[in-house]
């Protein structure tokens, strides 16, 4: 079974739920557990979305609907999985944003913090943005969450504020929310 993966997905929530379902078969076909599926689809999901709603397609698109993104993932030899999803660039930074209580939006960076070791943001020369978020499955994630273990730098990356793998969404332990967005079919 393959250890990493990598698929065009349309820019727009057409090609969400094809990944997320094609991501969830891979992982657990790999053995990898439920509840680390569970957060790198919610991840995948995310990072999809925001991508479709920040981010321009790759190549020469420019709206919605044209061109495509790409999600990739794959299973380290210690477990660690690390899910991509890169996009052809945008006006704005990913950053975690402060929304207030009835924003319907926002909190999808927190989300992601909260589940993650560690995420960060790496640009490349020809415009394109690649969003990392490593999950980690072992030792560093009591009681089945990050731990937060090291600053998450590579080369050419950026750790962005509040990135750290420490939760900043209070409550989400033992939340079951990946099912709810997968698509039928």
């Amino acid at each position: 079974m393959p250890t990493s993966s990598s698929m065009a997905v349309p820019h727009g929530p057409a090609g969400v739920g094809q990944a997320r379902h094609r991501m969830r078969e891979q992982l657990r076909s790999h053995g990898v557990s439920d509840s680390v599926v569970d957060d790198a689809v919610l991840i995948l999901s995310e990072l999809l979305s925001n991508a479709c709603r920040h981010g321009r397609p790759l190549g020469r698109h420019s709206d919605v609907g044209e061109g495509d993104v790409r999600a990739a993932w794959r299973v380290d030899r210690t477990g660690g999985l690390t899910v991509e999803v890169t996009d052809g660039g945008g006006p704005t930074r990913p950053v975690p944003a402060t929304p207030s209580v009835t924003a319907r939006g926002g909190r999808g960076l927190n989300i992601i913090s909260a589940l993650a070791e560690k995420w960060g943001v790496r640009d490349d020369s020809s415009g394109e943005v690649t969003v990392w978020v490593l999950v980690n499955e072992g030792p560093g994630r009591p009681g089945g969450r990050p731990g937060g273990q090291g600053n998450g730098r590579a080369t050419g990356t950026t750790v962005l504020p509040g990135a750290t793998g420490m939760p900043v969404v209070p409550g989400l332990d033992g939340l079951d929310l990946a099912d709810a967005f997968d698509d039928a079919g």
